[in-house]
């Protein structure tokens, strides 16, 4: 339900599209909700989770695990300052996100690698067992 809510205010190709109330409520100094895009996946033996933070320096970025949840969290700043009367368009963001990813049971969180390259977080978390398929006889 979490991911389903999350792309429906952030992907304009799936499910609704929220881009429209997203710009009204910029335009009356709301500003705009910077939720970056997530990958997470399995390779190698490890949990890989992949998020697009364009535009941010590592400094800039927090990594946190909490009850086996990771937390990724920072804040874009912009250097620039903004007067809304020139631009015909504002569509790039700044501000603070955080964003909760459930994790599985089985990772060694101990042993956590993050890397930042070019404006993509990766975040290798190895699996401490290998899970096993058993048939079970029902009787």
């Amino acid at each position: 339900m979490e991911r389903w809510f999350e792309e429906s205010f952030n992907r304009p190709f799936v499910g609704m599209s929220w881009l429209p109330l997203r710009h009204m409520l910029h335009d009356l100094g709301g500003g705009m909700e910077m939720m970056p895009a997530v990958d997470m996946f399995e390779e190698g033996g490890n949990l890989v989770v992949k998020a697009e933070l364009p535009g941010m320096l590592k400094n800039d970025i927090n990594l946190r695990i909490v009850d086996n949840n990771l937390i990724i969290s920072g804040e874009k700043s912009t250097e620039e300052k903004i007067e809304r009367s020139n631009f015909l368009r504002l569509e790039r963001s700044h501000g603070s996100f955080s964003r909760t990813l459930g994790l599985p049971e089985g990772l060694d969180t101990e042993h956590i690698k993050a890397s930042f390259k070019d404006g993509v977080l990766e975040v290798r978390i190895p699996r401490t067992e290998t899970s096993t398929v058993r048939q079970i006889t029902v009787e």
